[in-house]
This record gives C-alpha cells, sequence and structure tokens, in this order.
C-alpha cells in the first residue's frame, strides 16, 4: 500500500467540536476531503447543521450535525454516543472549541476566567475522556486536542492570562493522556496553530487593530490561512501517524522562533 493510500481517510469516523466555524469548519471540511465520514459538534445547532449540509455537498460524505455544550458531562457523553450511533463508529476525535476573552489579569472578572477554563481546558478533558473510553474498548483511536502557540508564549500586546494558561493546560492534559492510554491502543495529540486568518478574526472590530502589529512580527509577515492546518489534523487523525503520540505540532510559521 502506498503513501497516498494510507493517508486516506476512506471510512475513518470523526467528530469536530467547535466545527460549525472557523478552524473546527476548515479542519472538518479537509478530513471529509480526505474521506471521512464527520460530526459537526457545535453549541450552535442550526449553523452546525449548515456547516454539516455544506460540508457534505462539497465531499459526498456523511457529515452530521450534533448539538452540544461541551462543558456539560452529560452532554459530551451523549454526543459520542450519538456520533458512534450515527456514524457507526468512532476512530478520531477532533476536540477544538475555544474561546479567548482579552481582559488584562487585574481586572478579570472571575466569572469570565471560568468561562475560558471551563471551554478551553474542563471541556478538553470531558471530550477526551468520553471519547477514550470507547476507544479503548476498541482498542485503537486518535485523539487530537487544539492548543495554541499560546502555550508556548505570552502573546502581545493583548492580554490573555486566561487562553494561555488553558492552552499550556492542553498540552500538559493531552501528553499526560498519551502516557496512560499508550498500551491501549489511543493516541492522544495536540496542534498549537499560530494567528490564523478566519473569517472571525479579519472581520473583528476589536482584533483589526492588532492584525498589523501581528503581522509586522511574524516572520513569514501574514497569519495562516485556516486550510494551512488541514494537513496536520489529517495527518494526525490517520493511520500514517501510528507512531505519534504525546506530542504537540506548532502551525505558526515560525512565530514562536525568535
Amino acid at each position: 500500500m502506498g503513501i497516498l493510500e494510507r493517508m486516506s481517510l476512506k471510512g475513518k469516523k470523526i467528530y469536530v467540536t467547535g466545527g460549525a466555524q472557523g478552524l473546527g469548519k476548515s479542519m472538518a471540511t479537509g478530513l471529509a476531503e480526505a474521506g471521512a465520514d464527520i460530526a459537526i459538534v457545535d453549541i450552535n445547532g442550526e449553523e452546525a447543521q449548515a456547516t454539516a449540509k455544506k460540508i457534505a455537498d462539497a465531499t459526498g460524505q456523511k457529515v452530521i450535525a450534533v448539538k452540544t455544550d461541551v462543558t456539560d458531562p452529560e452532554q459530551v457523553q451523549n454526543m459520542v454516543d450519538t456520533v458512534v450511533s450515527e456514524l457507526g463508529g468512532l476512530d478520531a476525535a477532533f476536540n477544538n472549541a475555544g474561546i479567548c476573552i482579552n481582559i488584562p489579569a487585574e481586572d478579570m472578572p472571575y466569572d469570565k476566567w471560568l468561562k475560558v477554563v471551563n471551554l478551553n481546558l474542563n471541556a478538553v478533558f470531558l471530550c477526551s475522556q468520553a471519547a477514550g473510553r470507547y476507544m479503548i474498548k476498541q482498542g485503537h483511536g486518535s485523539i487530537i486536542n487544539t492548543a495554541s502557540m499560546s502555550a508556548h508564549i505570552v502573546n502581545r500586546p493583548q492580554p490573555q492570562c486566561s487562553y494561555n494558561a488553558t492552552k499550556n493546560g492542553v498540552i500538559q492534559l493531552s501528553k499526560s493522556l498519551a502516557i496512560e492510554w499508550a498500551k491501549k491502543g489511543v493516541r492522544v495529540n495536540t496542534i498549537s496553530p499560530g494567528y490564523m486568518g478566519t473569517d472571525l478574526t479579519l472581520n473583528s472590530e476589536d482584533l483589526k487593530p492588532l492584525i498589523k502589529t501581528w503581522n509586522d512580527w511574524a516572520p513569514l509577515g501574514r497569519m495562516g490561512r485556516p486550510d494551512e492546518l488541514q494537513g496536520i489534523a489529517v495527518y494526525l487523525a490517520g493511520d500514517t501517524s501510528s507512531f505519534t503520540t504525546g506530542d504537540d505540532y506548532l502551525v505558526d510559521g515560525a512565530f514562536t522562533a525568535w
């Protein structure tokens, strides 16, 4: 079997949280283009349905939408059960949902801190746990968690201590799970994107003034495109990464190499 055939995700069943828009939507699209059936998991059910239909129409793959609050343990377990039932299995779990709130640390309200921690870290644990339990029973599976270059550096000029802390936590959590589940057939890795030019970022009135600054500091002089994460997502979800676990993959255009 050649490398192109081994890179195919044909027959794989994968869910993507935060999949209705932004990076999640792009990576779900790439996974479907590689042959996987996809579950778009998002708290916005209508947008998840629209994204699922768009990807299904474009790729010919089976794509479903599962409305889920990934910070709720019961809803997370129901989501995994639904994905397994409707897609016929679960080969890879892509825990991508996240949020960033830019508030100086001395002014950070505790409820805002908890909102970031619950979605960026606690939800990643809940989804990894539920997916991991299923994968351990079947003896194989790949879990991919979205971290960030913010786990490796402190961003500037925007203050985002809660985001940075949670993304660092995602990497260490994923390494811990990778070690615990290595001999149970379940691989766990993280992807750490740099500044990515999603529609939300490019059209945010709050972030527009910062984009020029970020680009001036970037070695490549630009933000990344969401589709530039698709290759590493396909690799980690598929069988060619069978010896890859407990690793973090920076895709940041060398931003953190300064």
